[in-house]
């Protein structure tokens, strides 16, 4: 599985952005796909994560409110719609997938991962 995110850049605090990831190869093994972010000097840390059948989503409390995860399951993508962005949610963004039934958000359970893309939230 080979995931390719895109969609990040800078934006004003109270903008928006829309990330993008398209997964290829053997996307019949995907059960989750999801997103994380890591910030200068922290740790990877679970965003959203929504499961491509049936379409149930978890996401952080962090986030909650204010970003939707969505999937286009016949292009093998997900969406992260960002709104209300805070300069606390600068990071690189990254689009992850699972390929076990059990939804677990720690980073480590995660078995394939996509380049990252910056997200600068300017205050």
């Amino acid at each position: 599985v080979q995931l390719q995110a895109s969609g990040g850049g800078l934006v004003q605090a109270g903008g928006s952005l829309r990330l993008s990831c398209g997964a290829s190869g053997r996307t019949f093994m995907i059960y989750h796909m999801g997103w994380f972010r890591q910030a200068p000097g922290k740790e990877r840390e679970f965003i959203s994560a929504i499961t491509l059948s049936g379409g149930s989503t978890v996401y952080a409390d962090s986030v909650k409110g204010r970003f939707t995860i969505s999937a286009d399951n016949p292009m093998n993508t997900i969406y992260l719609q960002m709104n209300s962005l805070k300069p606390e949610d600068t990071a690189v963004y990254y689009c992850a997938a699972r390929t076990s039934r059990l939804m677990i958000t720690a980073p480590r359970q995660w078995g394939y991962w996509g380049s990252g893309t910056l997200v600068t939230v300017s205050s």
